[in-house]
């Protein structure tokens, strides 16, 4: 991403992994399944700790590099806290993540893998508690929010996401889609594309800017957009399977960022993702975490209300891998059977178990 220096907020050389150039990759089946002529997924998971956060972190470790920061410390249940772990770790930056003891086991084993100092709390609101004691007290340099209502990450790492717009325009050939999707919490990565797209229309490198939809799971934002708020009260939030933005509160910015660009927000259900998240692996050969795919959801969900045409470009975008949370679309598949070594043995399990008929040698 940091081809695109010029348009960042960093001046030294940049704490880099090689984060960004991720592929925008079409999905035929799934555009034939649901009525769409052109749907693209930004695969984010390429990213070197796996995730979209990559982006942000860059950027922010870079800056508190600058600034003399020796601690970094933030609230994640999991992505951010690897990616600034990861990013802490090259900067030579002690890193404290504050999480849940919900959090899945494979992000918190990810995150102690790249050297960060993690430590669980009760409850949600607990982490900024202490984040912010870590800030204002002991000179820690906050990476994300840690007040109420919050108000988003440190916004020089918000700039980073602005390289995922010059990614689809410059691989679309510097044409914009009509709609780009994206899994949305706090809107962190949702307000930076829209200011990156900004930014190419404002520099005459493209013609317009597409239509933002925020894909959340409880609906802050689409609750603020249907009363016409001007700000995000909180809604009824619980568990869900996606655990990377399952709050029940957004930020003004989110807002703010799809009512400058004429967008929207979806609300997906945990049946929604998960469906999604198995036609995606099972249709083009692409694992993502839950989370990520609420971006798909959305796109399907609006295709079917007809606020998608069928020619409109669609770029939903794919935040993190599946091995990020691989219990999470467990439950939606089938237990793996044990069996003889036995031909007969094959055939029925293969018949009775997954219902594939085996004939003349092809399954």
């Amino acid at each position: 991403m940091w081809r695109y220096a010029a348009l960042l907020p960093v001046d030294d050389a940049p704490v880099t992994l090689g984060e960004g150039g991720t592929p925008l990759i079409p999905l035929p089946t799934l555009g034939a399944r649901w009525g769409l002529a052109s749907l693209f997924a930004k695969d984010e998971s390429r990213n070197p700790t796996g995730s979209w956060k990559d982006r942000m972190f860059s950027v922010a470790i870079t800056r508190a590099r600058r600034a003399g920061r020796q601690v970094v410390a933030l609230a994640s249940s999991g992505n951010a806290g690897a990616s600034a772990a990861a990013y802490a770790a090259r900067a030579g930056l002690r890193c404290v993540v504050f999480t849940t003891a919900g959090a899945p086991a494979a992000m918190q084993q990810q995150m102690q893998a790249l050297g960060a100092v993690l430590v669980a709390t009760r409850t949600p609101a607990d982490r900024w508690t202490l984040l912010r004691a870590g800030a204002e007290r002991l000179g820690w340099s906050a990476l994300t929010n840690y007040v109420s209502p919050p108000v988003g990450s440190d916004p020089y790492g918000i700039e980073g996401y602005k390289t995922i717009a010059f990614e689809i325009a410059e691989a679309l050939r510097w044409q914009v889609p009509s709609w780009v999707l994206v899994p949305t919490c706090y809107g962190d990565g949702l307000w930076g594309i829209v200011r990156g797209f900004e930014e190419l229309w404002r520099a005459g490198v493209v013609e317009g800017q597409p239509r933002p939809v925020a894909a959340e799971v409880f609906g802050p934002l689409a609750a603020a957009l249907a009363a016409g708020a001007e700000r995000v009260a909180p809604v009824p939030a619980g568990p869900s399977v996606a655990f990377s933005i399952a709050a029940g509160i957004s930020t003004y910015q989110a807002l703010h960022a799809l009512r400058s660009a004429g967008g929207r927000a979806a609300v997906v259900t945990d049946d929604d993702l998960l469906a999604v998240h198995a036609e995606l692996g099972e249709c083009e050969g692409l694992f993502a975490e839950p989370s990520a795919v609420a971006g798909l959801a959305a796109a399907r969900q609006l295709r079917r209300q007809g606020v998608i045409g069928e020619d409109d470009p669609v770029v939903a975008i794919m935040t993190a891998g599946g091995l990020k949370d691989p219990a999470a679309g467990a439950r939606v598949r089938p237990a793996v059977p044990v069996i003889e070594a036995n031909p007969d043995a094959l055939v029925r399990v293969l018949r009775d178990h997954y219902g594939i008929l085996v004939e003349g040698g092809a399954a």
